[in-house]
């Protein structure tokens, strides 16, 4: 069991479900001051996806990205930000076997665009994130024709790109091959230790939230990993529970579950309040943003 323990606040996705929430935030400033009460409540760390401001879809727009660290850094609030890297991936096809538009969901890109808000804010040198993300490989998305596609080399690339970058890789991983994967680019010398590994868990038809498989997982990292896992949903919870049971971090918000309890909406600051409260009951202590660098050896800002 791990004594000490980061909670990540995945403030919101790219999904549209999230938008049901009456606390789901979408303009740069709401998504800010949401990852700011966030940190307030005791995470150390906030995952970060932007929104058009006037659709409220998922976007990748670099202006957004600048704006929401610029209000977080300008508040005074000491709270790693983690920027998302992962949209750009998703490939719609038809029965017939062809792969439809952008007007069907297909957004699909290189590695290096996914990555280009965090390769501008780097570049820019003001507003540049500690961490971001790099998700492992393909996985279907849920029922019917939807499928995200990250192939080795992507990842390999993604990997570079943030070494090159001095941003630290959190790899996503959403099955047990993309493990495998991780371990092999560690073996190639692509990645910095402390590894940085996020299990994600019960995405249908990823990984499911499984303890043993979890377990089987954890037993596979090396003992330098610095590893959390989440679930979706009423899953969230119970596995902030299993996390730190297997020795690993947290992750809550509304990127992945948007109740307190069966039609209770909750706010990113409830969510990581409820998981702190779990985590502190089972004797372990949360860490400050301070303390999370140190631990994952973050290059400071």
């Amino acid at each position: 069991m791990r004594s000490e323990v980061i909670i990540t606040c995945a403030v919101t996705g790219d999904d549209s479900k999230v938008t049901k929430s009456p606390y789901c935030a979408v303009t740069p400033q709401e998504i800010a001051q949401s990852a700011i009460d966030a940190a307030k409540a005791g995470a150390a760390i906030v995952h970060v996806h932007v929104r058009d401001p006037e659709t409220g879809a998922y976007s990748m727009e670099t202006k957004y990205y600048r704006e929401v660290v610029k209000v977080i850094r300008e508040s005074g609030v000491d709270v790693i930000i983690n920027l998302t890297a992962g949209v750009g991936g998703y490939i719609f096809v038809s029965d017939e076997g062809q792969i439809l538009g952008a007007e069907h969901g297909t957004d699909f890109v290189s590695q290096e665009t996914r990555m280009r808000h965090v390769i501008d804010l780097v570049h820019e040198g003001k507003y540049a994130p500690e961490i971001c993300t790099v998700d492992c490989g393909p996985y279907n998305v849920g029922d019917g024709n939807r499928t995200y596609v990250s192939t080795p080399d992507y990842v390999r690339q993604g990997a570079r790109i943030c070494r090159e970058l001095g941003v630290k890789p959190e790899f996503e991983v959403f099955d047990t091959g993309h493990l495998w994967l991780c371990q092999k680019m560690m073996a190639e010398g692509l990645v910095d230790d402390p590894i940085m590994v996020q299990l994600c868990a019960s995405i249908p038809y990823a990984m499911p939230a499984n303890i043993g498989l979890l377990a089987s997982l954890v037993s596979t990292l090396p003992a330098t990993a610095q590893f959390a896992s989440f679930g979706i949903g009423r899953l969230q919870m119970p596995m902030v529970a299993q996390s730190v049971m297997l020795g690993g971090h947290v992750r809550v918000g509304l990127e992945d579950n948007l109740y307190l309890s069966r039609g209770v909406y909750g706010s990113n600051a409830q969510l990581v309040e409820r998981g702190r409260t779990i985590i502190e009951a089972m004797g372990a202590s949360i860490a400050s943003a301070g303390r999370a660098r140190e631990m994952l050896k973050l290059k400071p800002r």
